[in-house]
């Protein structure tokens, strides 16, 4: 796991990129997607279905969470900055496979999920300022003799296709010389089935998301967080890579979010219940509230 202060500094590099970015096309007239948008009146957000409390389809069927709130936020604030009398959210459900390509098509001009802010990833789509910071965790039974990573030495360790996970885990366990078995599924539901059923002894994912997911579980008190993050996952919205004014457009309105106390109503909503935002959340918000 990145120590705090080396991701700390990681955050600092990030927004400090960004503010930088934001000058450079401060003065661009709208263009690409911002034209489009204003033309249709209308803006596409990409939603997950099962990554609670981030973004999930909710009991009246419509898309809910922590990052689609900020979305809907986001969209608010971009009518406001093109002076629209309104912009009609539409919204598209991916998946952790499909999400980049989604972008990349200009099927969704926004992605309102879980997806960390890679390098990698930056060589083929763009992101936002960051939004949440996390880690790595493992899910399992509570019954499961497990302590730490090391002990799932010849385990079956189940991982979401498309995910950081399915890539960083067995870079950590290889790192580690730990000789477990990494298993790709797909979507959430299907190896949070494979942990309850004892078919796999774990699962990979970030670890607010195994939060959420354990919630659904057929029993909640029979799941457990392994005490052992595995990697930094900073999250941010993903959107057209060459594409700027929508990204500076985009920027903006998460200060708007993050100067003006809106963030906190966002997080207590669907954090409250798991206590306060760590300092290292908190920096990432200060960080990425840039005067205008």
């Amino acid at each position: 796991m990145m120590s705090v202060s080396v991701a700390g500094r990681a955050l600092v590099a990030f927004a400090l990129f960004a503010a930088l970015s934001s000058l450079a096309f401060a003065q661009q007239s709208p263009g690409g997607t911002l034209k489009r948008i204003a033309d249709a009146r209308v803006i596409a957000l990409g939603h997950r279905t099962d990554s609670a409390p981030f973004s999930f389809v909710g009991a009246d069927k419509q898309p809910a969470g922590y990052s689609v709130d900020i979305c809907k936020r986001v969209a608010a604030s971009l009518q406001q900055q093109l002076k629209l009398p309104e912009i009609r959210i539409k919204w598209v459900p991916v998946t952790a496979e499909s999400r980049m390509s989604a972008v990349t098509k200009g099927d969704i001009d926004l992605e309102c999920g879980t997806t960390t802010a890679t390098l990698g990833r930056q060589e083929t789509v763009g992101f936002s300022n960051l939004i949440f910071v996390d880690g790595g965790g493992i899910l399992l039974r509570t019954d499961h003799s497990a302590q730490r990573l090391a002990d799932l030495a010849g385990k079956r360790i189940a991982v979401t296709a498309g995910t950081t996970a399915e890539k960083r885990l067995p870079e950590v366990l290889k790192t580690r010389m730990i000789s477990a078995q990494v298993v790709v599924m797909k979507g959430e539901l299907e190896p949070l089935a494979a942990v309850e059923g004892g078919k796999v002894d774990a699962y990979a994912n970030d670890r607010v998301v195994l939060f959420g997911l354990a919630l659904k579980g057929k029993d909640p008190s029979k799941l457990a967080l392994l005490n052992a993050d595995f990697s930094f996952e900073p999250y941010a919205l993903m959107l057209q890579r060459n594409d700027p004014s929508f990204r500076l457009a985009v920027n903006r309105a998460l200060a708007q979010i993050y100067t003006s106390g809106a963030i906190g109503e966002i997080f207590d909503r669907w954090f409250g219940k798991y206590g306060a935002p760590s300092d290292l959340l908190l920096a990432m918000y200060y960080l990425n509230a840039l005067p205008e």
